[in-house]
């Protein structure tokens, strides 16, 4: 009985030992080893490949069978928002002939229009301080500096470097981008700035504004730089701090569109005497108020003279020629004043040379 159970146990501690001599083999990577195991790999490969083919079949087709009824909720999914889009379209149809015929009784200035140039993304760069798409349009394309670019969900940036075949576009996200923005509805006007991050900081928000998650945000074309109305994002309150999460993903987008927008230069008018008001009619100015002039003063002379004038008489007229004065007689004349009525010119005195004649 005490030779079986130690025969037994030889085979036991052998096993043991064989399976803690490989253990430690497949740990040190002896050479020996590892060129078995590769040798034993490449041959039973064939092998493994046959045997799974069927488990990989089997697999494809259970699948294609939940990936069709996946495709059929999608299918249905979609053709029930492609109606819902569909009754949204024509009430924006609608409301876009509304609002035209509203500018044409207005008589409003209509918006200028912009033209587009589509360009593929073939590069993007994103370092620590410079993040920027490559498009494979440029100079010879149309494209210039400072135009907006969008995709199909909203702005990405601007153009800011154009060669002749490809142009550089600064993302908004990037630290030197700061573009003007409208919270709607409200009408706030902001500065939406740049900081290396996915959300960017709304700047230069008037005081007491009013804000709250969820409201949209679009470009204000202030400055004239961009259109207005461009979509850009969505507002969001994060630590009291108001941030924009974009529609737009600079690491998806693939199919860009160039905006050429350049807002019409308003011309000076030109004076001209046409633009006066003219009056319904004209009539001079009335005269001054003229003011009464002082009543003269008269000094009485020693030899009254019948040539003397009263006061308030006129002067002697100029043509009067029969009429002679004495040197040696004084006279005296008031100038008239401006309420009385001139008078008839006093009577000619008489010759003195006929009462010397008779004297003698």
């Amino acid at each position: 009985m005490s030779r079986s159970r130690t025969s037994g146990r030889v085979p036991l501690l052998v096993a043991g030992l064989l399976a803690i001599l490989l253990i430690l083999a497949g740990k040190a990577h002896f050479v020996p080893f590892e060129r078995a195991r590769a040798s034993l790999t490449d041959r039973s490969g064939a092998i493994l490949k046959a045997l799974d083919a069927p488990a990989e079949a089997a697999g494809r087709w259970l699948g294609g069978i939940g990936h069709f009824f996946d495709v059929y909720s999608e299918n249905q999914r979609l053709r029930e928002e492609n109606a819902r889009l569909l009754q949204w379209r024509g009430a924006a149809v609608a409301l876009q002939d509304r609002v035209k015929h509203y500018q044409l009784l207005l008589k409003t200035v209509p918006e200028p229009s912009s033209a587009a140039v589509t360009a593929q993304v073939i590069g993007r760069s994103s370092q620590p301080f410079l993040e920027t798409l490559v498009l494979n349009a440029g100079r010879r394309n149309g494209v210039k500096p400072g135009e907006a670019v969008v995709d199909a969900r909203g702005m990405l940036g601007r153009i800011y470097v154009v060669g002749d075949h490809t142009s550089w576009v600064i993302l908004l996200t990037d630290l030197n981008s700061r573009i003007p923005v409208t919270v709607r509805p409200g009408g706030v006007q902001a500065i939406l700035s740049g900081g290396n991050t996915n959300t960017p900081l709304l700047d230069a928000l008037p005081q007491n504004a009013k804000m709250k998650d969820g409201q949209d945000v679009v470009t204000s074309g202030d400055g004239g730089l961009l259109p207005a109305g461009l979509p850009v994002g969505v507002l969001t309150l994060q630590e009291h701090y108001p941030r924009v999460r974009l529609y737009a993903d600079a690491q998806t987008a693939d199919e860009v569109r160039i905006l050429d927008f350049q807002s019409p230069a308003e011309p000076m008018p030109k004076p001209s005497d046409k633009v006066l008001p003219v009056p319904d009619k004209l009539t001079p100015p009335p005269p001054p108020e003229t003011a009464a002039r002082p009543a003269p003063i008269i000094i009485p002379s020693a030899q009254p003279s019948p040539t003397q004038t009263v006061q308030g008489t006129a002067p002697k007229p100029r043509h009067a020629a029969s009429i002679t004065r004495p040197e040696n007689t004084p006279s005296q004349q008031a100038a008239p004043s401006a309420e009385q009525q001139p008078a008839e010119p006093p009577p000619p005195a008489p010759d003195q040379t006929d009462d010397q004649d008779n004297n003698q």
